[in-house]
């Protein structure tokens, strides 16, 4: 499993992560970073009444699972 995460600095500098599962590949990096522009302009999320200012990071997280049956 895939998920991106997108990391943003809020109005009191604190760092709030956006996480999307299943990301559509290839992973398009100017894609997201209008996106997360997108995102900041229109004040889409904000944290404690605090509004999202800046782009911190993004990156992509993959995980594998494997159950144990019990």
């Amino acid at each position: 499993m895939k998920t991106l995460e997108l990391k943003f600095r809020n109005q009191q500098n604190r760092i709030v992560t956006l996480t999307l599962d299943d990301p559509i590949e290839p992973i398009n990096e100017q894609a997201i970073r209008a996106a997360m522009d997108q995102i900041i302009a229109i004040r889409a999320f904000s944290t404690a009444g605090d509004s999202l200012v800046e782009k911190a990071s993004a990156r992509v997280i993959e995980r594998q699972i494997e159950e144990i049956e019990l």
